[in-house]
């Protein structure tokens, strides 16, 4: 492959996140755009994907924000954005993901509430993961009254189980998710079936092994599948448009240990009305929880957060710039000296993009948890023209800040 014809493409395609503009013919046509992150942990992938869904929002009127973080806890930060009503910073915190408890949150939450002020048609902000189903509990609670015991007393062990701390439960939690769900769905308000569907998703993803000889039975696996379905559900409101926030993991079109990824689910749905939009970094620090904390709990090592009782600190982890040609930072340092983000979607290609393209390369992928010893030197393999339709780069990056 020549080297510098696949720089010199991707130079010509740059476009500086300092003015986002002209990127927004990539997105034409386009009704659902994941915006990923190769971090949890750092400032700048906050800042990046707030800057460009304020782009699709008042350029090409995207109506939803919605986030890999609690579908019952975000009904909070929903409420919020679009009356006023609560503390930003509470219900920020409750989202359930220590992730997401950041002063970079924050300001996207108190950016959407400051635009909906005055917008006539208020964004929406919504979680689609069926983790920490707790809010969605105690809803059904207050409606369902006196039924409420015995519909649901055996699903409150979901707001004490915790993935990757405890195992399995049993199906009858399921046999008792699907009854409530049954029951609920036959006379209750919208808002009720949205929260009898998560704890029936939640209840599921409690059931499920973490390994299995099968990869799409295992729990990773149905979660991305449920994270897509509930993002899918949000396009069904007319004139509806969606922004997606997760990890580049789940944003990503491909298969994760050989089961589809929430973006391989939606671009199946919906073709080429997903767009799924890589997010990375050359150099710099995230923040994560040191694998050698975690002691006797691996499970953990796949998913996003702790429970709150057992929340694990974090530590910032520092790595230095790519140089390997076979690194995807390593194309994008070179090609814009600036921040910026890449179609890879239309135009012509040169044979030896083409083959970059089609061929396994590396890029960093960091979860909610990082090795000390192994950090600088972790790189994942992408073919980045299945997976990807763009990649947006920071040149460096900072550790997120926790909130109080």
């Amino acid at each position: 492959m020549t080297h510098d014809e696949i720089t010199r493409w991707l130079a010509g395609r740059a476009v500086p996140l300092d003015e986002p503009a002209p990127f927004r013919a990539a997105l034409e046509g386009v009704r659902l755009v994941g915006l990923g992150e190769a971090t949890h942990g750092s400032a700048e992938f906050f800042s990046l994907r707030r800057r460009l869904t304020e782009l699709l929002v008042r350029e090409l009127g995207f109506t939803t924000l919605a986030i890999e973080a609690s579908a019952a806890a975000a009904r909070a930060v929903d409420d919020h954005v679009r009356t006023g009503r609560g503390d930003a910073g509470q219900v920020v915190a409750g989202l359930g993901f220590w992730t997401l408890d950041t002063a970079e949150m924050l300001a996207v939450v108190e950016w959407l509430r400051e635009h909906n002020r005055t917008a006539e048609r208020p964004v929406r902000f919504v979680g689609v993961d069926p983790q920490h189903p707790d809010a969605a509990l105690r809803l059904l609670r207050e409606h369902l009254g006196e039924a409420a015991d015995e519909l649901l007393g055996p699903l409150e062990v979901l707001a004490r189980s915790r993935w990757g701390r405890d195992e399995p439960l049993g199906p009858e939690v399921e046999t008792a998710a699907r009854r409530l769900a049954d029951h609920v769905i036959a006379e209750g308000p919208d808002e009720v079936r949205e929260a009898a569907r998560v704890v029936r998703q939640a209840a599921e993803l409690s059931c499920r092994p973490f390994t299995h000889t099968d990869p799409e039975q295992t729990l990773g696996a149905a979660r991305d599948r449920h994270m897509a379905g509930n993002a899918s559900l949000l396009l069904a409101e007319p004139g509806a448009k969606v922004v997606l926030w997760a990890h580049n993991g789940h944003i990503g079109k491909g298969r994760i240990g050989g089961a589809a990824t929430m973006g391989r689910h939606l671009a199946d749905a919906h073709g080429a009305a997903y767009y799924a939009l890589g997010a990375l970094f050359g150099s710099g620090e995230f923040r994560a929880v040191p694998k050698s904390r975690l002691r006797r709990r691996p499970r953990f090592l796949r998913f996003g957060a702790p429970p709150p009782e057992d929340r694990l600190p974090t530590r910032t982890f520092r790595v230095p710039p790519a140089t390997t040609p076979l690194a995807v930072e390593t194309r994008l340092a070179a090609a814009c000296a600036a921040d910026h983000v890449v179609d890879l979607r239309g135009g012509e290609r040169p044979a030896a993009v083409a083959e970059w393209l089609a061929t396994t390369a590396h890029f960093r992928s960091f979860g909610a948890v990082a090795g000390r010893l192994t950090a600088s030197l972790a790189f994942k393999p992408v073919v980045l023209g299945e997976e990807f339709d763009g990649l947006a780069f920071v040149h460096t990056a900072t550790a997120s800040t926790p909130l109080p």
